[in-house]
């Protein structure tokens, strides 16, 4: 068993880990980089992302944006119910930035930070896998595999960005099942509005077109078994039904690509911070997808550990102080962005006849209001914290 010592210790390569560790380097922190991935760029996840302007800031900040390949840019947001009158639209040239937001990939963000990472000085060790996290007075201990056998690593800060389940066991995160499944595809269609993407409320879920290429990436939600059974369908099929769902906004849905399947829920944890640990992205909170915000809080919470980090004198690193800094810096926008991903979920996805009218009331009244749909928009965008 290997001893070794390190300032920051990231579990987990992915976009928000990878994000954290750039923000780091150059500092005279000596930085490791744990992934269990074989690969730095082995990964084949299907989904999109939706990024919003001000990750796009972010990510300009860390020397990535320019090297993704494939992006589409979300110029406005139209936001409907079914069967209902009452919309809402935001407009980028409204909040005086060319676009809103942003779809991609999630292998395309993926490879360009790792690309960033292998010209940065952190080191990055992949095919290692973190099987236990505990701590000292004065350290975080970390056993891992690696090229099959077992180290020990001191780090003065552990930040876990990615899974959670190295704590959950002592620490149990908070879980709402939303009984809701995603459907997520490549659909394409006879009048695809360029830049233009679509939140759509039904009783069975809220769904989203986000722009991409020649047409649209889909999410669709419904129950688990309906999702299920619509992998089963022919495209035919799917896409008649994707019309009875959406209507004809966009003309007629011509295609669809590669279908794939995941549960929605809400799982927060009680904390985001320990002993010389922190919790940031996905391993803090996974957030229902409507709004596109969950990815967006994993690049802030990396970007504001990052400043936490950086603003602490190097034997404060990972100390009580420095952790609760964090804390208290992420705590309007980590608990603003869960609530309304929340509340939107509970409000929208069900058929009751009152609500409908409150529902397509308060989306009219919105679009009236423009202080408050900039203000709407503007978090999007940027978060709670503006």
């Amino acid at each position: 068993m290997n001893e070794n010592r390190c300032d920051v210790a990231v579990i987990g390569g992915g976009p928000v880990g990878a994000a954290l560790a750039i923000a780091l380097q150059g500092n005279d922190l000596n930085v490791v980089l744990l992934e269990a991935r074989d690969s730095e760029i082995n990964t084949t996840d299907p989904r999109a992302l939706a990024l919003s302007y001000g990750t796009r800031l972010l990510l300009q900040r860390l020397g990535a944006w320019n090297r993704i390949k494939n992006v589409s840019g979300i110029r406005t947001i139209e936001v409907t119910q079914k069967n209902s009158p009452g919309h809402t639209t935001m407009r980028a040239d409204e909040m005086k930035v060319s676009e809103m937001g942003y779809v991609l990939p999630y292998t395309a963000l993926h490879a360009a930070l790792q690309e960033v990472l292998h010209n940065a000085d952190i080191a990055c060790l992949y095919g290692a896998t973190v099987s236990d996290l505990g701590s000292t007075t004065e350290n975080a201990v970390l056993t891992y595999q690696h090229q099959g056998r077992t180290h020990t690593l001191n780090a003065s800060l552990a930040v876990v960005a990615e899974g959670g389940k190295l704590l959950e066991a002592s620490h149990p995160p908070q879980v709402q099942d939303y009984g809701q499944s995603g459907v997520i595809a490549h659909v394409t269609s006879s009048q695809p509005a360029s830049g233009k993407a679509y939140e759509h409320f039904t009783p069975q879920g809220p769904m989203a077109l986000l722009p991409y290429l020649d047409g649209y990436e889909l999410v669709l939600t419904a129950s688990h078994d309906k999702a299920q059974e619509m992998l089963t369908w022919d495209d035919r099929t799917f896409l008649q039904n994707l019309q009875e769902h959406f209507g004809d906004r966009v003309g007629s849905f011509t295609s669809v690509g590669k279908r794939s399947c995941y549960p929605l829920r809400l799982k927060r944890a009680p904390d985001i911070t320990f002993p010389h640990t922190v919790l940031i992205g996905n391993a803090a909170q996974t957030l229902h997808p409507v709004a596109g915000q969950g990815f967006n809080m994993g690049i802030r919470d990396a970007w504001e550990l990052a400043q936490a980090i950086l603003d602490s004198a190097p034997d404060n690193v990972g100390s009580a102080a420095m952790c609760a800094a964090y804390r208290n810096s992420r705590r309007i926008d980590r608990n603003a962005g869960i609530h309304f991903t929340d509340g939107l979920v509970r409000l929208f996805s069900n058929d009751l006849p009152l609500l409908g009218h409150v529902r397509s009331a308060a989306l009219t009244l919105l679009d009236c209001l423009p202080p408050v749909k900039r203000f709407v928009a503007k978090r999007m965008m940027f978060g709670a914290n503006g």
